[in-house]
C-alpha cells in the first residue's frame, strides 16, 4: 500500500458539517483503498492551510481559487470542482453574496463610499478578491471605504455587520447557503443586495507530486462517491451536487478580475 497520504475538507468544514465531511471522505477513503491507494482514514485538521496544501502527501484536499491562482498552481493537481445546490451556484462556478444590515437603507454598491467593510481574509477569492473587482468601477482610483476589517471567517464578517461592527461584506454563497441553515440568527439580519461576478469554485486538489495514475484513481472514486444513492443524505448536507473537470486555464479568470481591479487604479479592497 506504500506510506499514508494526508486527506482535508477545510473549506466549508463548520461543526454542523463535520459528520456530513466525515462521512464523504470514509466513503471515497474506502474506495481509495479498496484501488490499492493507502487513503488515510480520517480527515486533517486544525493544520495551517499553506502548510497542508503544500503538503508532498495530500491525496485529497480543497482550496480557494484564489491562492489556487496566485501561489499554488505549480505545487497542486486540480482534481474537480464541485457543485453545490445553493443561491449563487452555476455548476462548477459560484459568487458572492454582498450583503449589509436589512435595516440598512442603501441598496446600490455606490452607496457605501465611506462605509465600513469586514472581509475573511486578504487571500480570499469571494471575500475579498470578487469584493474587490465588484467596488472597483466606483473607487475612482481612491479608497472606497472607512475601514476595512479582516474578520477571518465568513461567519465572522456576517456576525460584523449584523453586529453593527461593520456595513458591508462578500460572502462566498456556499458559505451563505450553510450558514442559513445553521446560524439563521445572523443571515436573518442582513440582505443580499447585490452579487459579484461569477468565479471558478473552490477546486478539490492533490499534490503535483502524486502520480497520473493516482490521481486518476482519486477522481474516479469521487465520482462514484457523488454519485453513489447511498450518500444522497450526506451529499444534501453539504448542498453538494456533484463536481465538474475544470482546467488551470479556466482559473484565469480569478486572475483576471484583480488585473482589472488594478487597471482601475483599484489594486487593494480599501
Amino acid at each position: 500500500m506504500g506510506a499514508e497520504f494526508v486527506a482535508a475538507l477545510p473549506m466549508y468544514d463548520f461543526p454542523w458539517t463535520a459528520d456530513a465531511q466525515d462521512a464523504l471522505w470514509r466513503a471515497l477513503a474506502g474506495r481509495l483503498r479498496q484501488a490499492g491507494i493507502a487513503a488515510p482514514p480520517a480527515l486533517t485538521r486544525a493544520r495551517p492551510l499553506e502548510d497542508l496544501w503544500r503538503d508532498p502527501r495530500l491525496l485529497f484536499g480543497q482550496t480557494c481559487g484564489y491562492p489556487y491562482v496566485t501561489s499554488l498552481a505549480e505545487h497542486v493537481t486540480l482534481i474537480a470542482t464541485p457543485s453545490y445546490d445553493f443561491e449563487g451556484c452555476e455548476g462548477a462556478y459560484h459568487c458572492s453574496l454582498i450583503i449589509a444590515r436589512r435595516t440598512d437603507a442603501r441598496g446600490a454598491l455606490h452607496e457605501f463610499r465611506g462605509a465600513r467593510a469586514a472581509l475573511n481574509g486578504q487571500t480570499s477569492n469571494s471575500g475579498m478578491n470578487l469584493f474587490r473587482a465588484a467596488i472597483a468601477p466606483f473607487a475612482r482610483r481612491a479608497p472606497f471605504f472607512a475601514s476595512v476589517e479582516v474578520t477571518r471567517s465568513h461567519a465572522a464578517s456576517l456576525s460584523a455587520v449584523a453586529a453593527g461592527r461593520a456595513d458591508i461584506a462578500a460572502i462566498d454563497c456556499v458559505s451563505f447557503g450553510l450558514l442559513r441553515r445553521a446560524r439563521p440568527d445572523l443571515t436573518d439580519a442582513v440582505a443580499v443586495f447585490a452579487r459579484s461576478a461569477l468565479s471558478p469554485g473552490l477546486p478539490y486538489i492533490a499534490s503535483a507530486s502524486l502520480s497520473p495514475g493516482i490521481v486518476a484513481e482519486v477522481r474516479a472514486a469521487l465520482a462514484e462517491t457523488l454519485s453513489d444513492p447511498a450518500l444522497a443524505a450526506t451529499r444534501a448536507a453539504l448542498g453538494l451536487t456533484g463536481a465538474i473537470a475544470l482546467r488551470r486555464a479556466d482559473y484565469e479568470a480569478i486572475g483576471a478580475f484583480e488585473r482589472e481591479a488594478a487597471e482601475l487604479g483599484y489594486p487593494e479592497l480599501a
